[in-house]
């Protein structure tokens, strides 16, 4: 058993943040289908993976949804569905006629997620836009940077994934467990804005009580403190420290042989930047693999910087099993750790279109009817 086991969900198909909230109640035991668009005359997207993690475990089928018979599919399978999940412009599922008024009156019980950049209202709800402008409109996007240069995009891990399809993927279950109290379902307003702003509450906390400044990149937390850094190693790769508290900065110190009497005070600001550079010299007489050996089992916060094919192969990785091979795919395993239910990552069952006909045998279509929507190119 896994905690979602019999929860049915539509994901209607999208990029990135819906797929990755799919692919979380998926893991844990939903019946997640996908309604794609048809192939044909479909626009060329960017980053199309043939084998994407995003889908393990999940069915699809491709639905015309141009045409009146296409949504009366789409209405039949939300009438039998927990879960409707939709990353769409505000208006677009409403110009379809399953927007959440339609649908929850199909479905009372239905919890309707709409995921999106900018949120379902506001100035900027109908614009384009992707994570960069969302983490940018945000505030946090000012935190990735050095001090005079412009900000770094987190790649797209911020707004996407955490901000987006993470925080989506909570609403929906804090609102299926809401469910059981009134037997009612509602309308999820996910942001991928909301949640970047809200991932970064702890920066307003310190901002507020004087604990940071905007000068960024001469804050602890944001690349100011040596202390707190990267380092380059000998061999060109990088080792990360996060010796923040006075015992961790003294073991780090001892992990470096260096004699903390001869050095500065860990919070002298002013010497922050001599106190990197130190730290620099001393990190490239090494290789990493050599300083990885020398902080094993010292509480120092010191860890070595894995590329993404080196997680799996890493002691500490391989004993948690963070990694799992689906279809010759190397890819994070399900997360959290549960003791009695935990998740499990399956395959795709199948590629995308590859059960359009055995989802629609179990709304209660014929064969001959599916037979004829096959004919019409309502589906494939």
């Amino acid at each position: 058993m896994r905690p979602l086991d019999g929860i049915s969900v539509i994901e209607m198909a999208g990029l990135a943040p819906s797929p990755y909230c799919g692919m979380l109640l998926s893991d844990f035991g939903a019946d997640v289908v996908i309604v794609d668009r048809l192939t044909k005359g479909a626009p060329e997207i960017p980053y199309i993976m043939k084998k994407s993690p995003f889908d393990r475990g999940k069915r699809s089928m491709r639905v015309n949804l141009k045409s009146k018979e296409g949504i009366k599919i789409v209405k039949r399978m939300i009438q039998e569905s927990d879960v409707l999940l939709e990353p769409y412009r505000p208006g677009v599922m409403e110009a379809l006629g399953i927007g959440p008024e339609d649908a929850l009156m199909l479905n009372p019980e239905l919890i309707y997620a709409r995921l999106t950049g900018w949120g379902q209202t506001g100035n900027f709800a109908s614009m384009a836009g992707h994570d960069i402008n969302y983490i940018a409109l945000s505030g946090a996007l000012s935190l990735f940077r050095r001090k005079g240069e412009r900000p770094l995009p987190p790649a797209n891990l911020l707004g996407d994934f955490a901000g987006g399809g993470m925080l989506c993927a909570m609403g929906i279950l804090l609102a299926l467990f809401e469910r059981t109290r009134s037997g009612k379902g509602q309308v999820i307003d996910s942001a991928m804005l909301d949640g970047a702003a809200n991932l970064s509450v702890m920066f307003h906390g310190l901002l507020a009580h004087n604990l940071m400044s905007l000068d960024i990149g001469t804050n602890p937390l944001d690349g100011g403190a040596p202390f707190y850094q990267t380092y380059e190693t000998a061999d060109g790769q990088f080792m990360s420290v996060g010796a923040i508290e006075q015992r961790f900065y003294a073991e780090l110190l001892a992990g470096l042989e260096l004699d903390s009497s001869a050095l500065p005070h860990q919070f002298d600001t002013t010497k922050w930047p001599e106190m990197i550079e130190r730290f620099n010299e001393v990190f490239k007489t090494k290789t990493r693999d050599q300083w990885t050996a020398i902080f094993v089992g010292r509480d120092a916060c010191v860890a070595p910087v894995l590329n993404l094919d080196e997680v799996k192969e890493h002691p500490h990785n391989k004993e948690r099993k963070i990694m799992v091979d689906l279809d010759g795919v190397p890819q994070p395993a399900p997360a959290p750790k549960l003791s009695r239910t935990p998740g499990k990552a399956h395959e795709a069952k199948g590629p995308r279109g590859a059960n359009t006909q055995e989802i629609l045998l179990e709304l209660g279509y014929s064969d001959s009817e599916i037979h004829a929507f096959f004919e019409a190119n309502l589906i494939e």
